[in-house]
């Protein structure tokens, strides 16, 4: 016997729920993340301290970045 199909509204339900639960665990990795930098900043960044701050650096502002986009599209879809 088949399985109905879920109806479009739980799928866009599904949906918001997935993109909330990642927003939710971007905002705990960029704590992690902006940890590391101060932690590179202070001085613990290895041979090449110039390198390891800027690629942690761009690693927050993409992360940041897409957590504004996620912010958007939950508060848009949100009724």
């Amino acid at each position: 016997m088949a399985e109905k199909d879920i109806d479009a509204p739980d799928w866009v339900d599904q949906d918001l729920l997935t993109k909330d639960e990642a927003a939710e665990r971007l905002d705990e990795e960029i704590v992690l993340v902006r940890e590391r930098l101060a932690r590179l900043e202070a001085g613990s960044a290895g041979p090449d301290p110039e390198s390891a701050i800027a690629m942690v650096r761009r690693r927050l502002v993409a992360m940041e970045e897409l957590r504004t986009s996620l912010r958007e599209e939950l508060e848009t879809a949100a009724p």
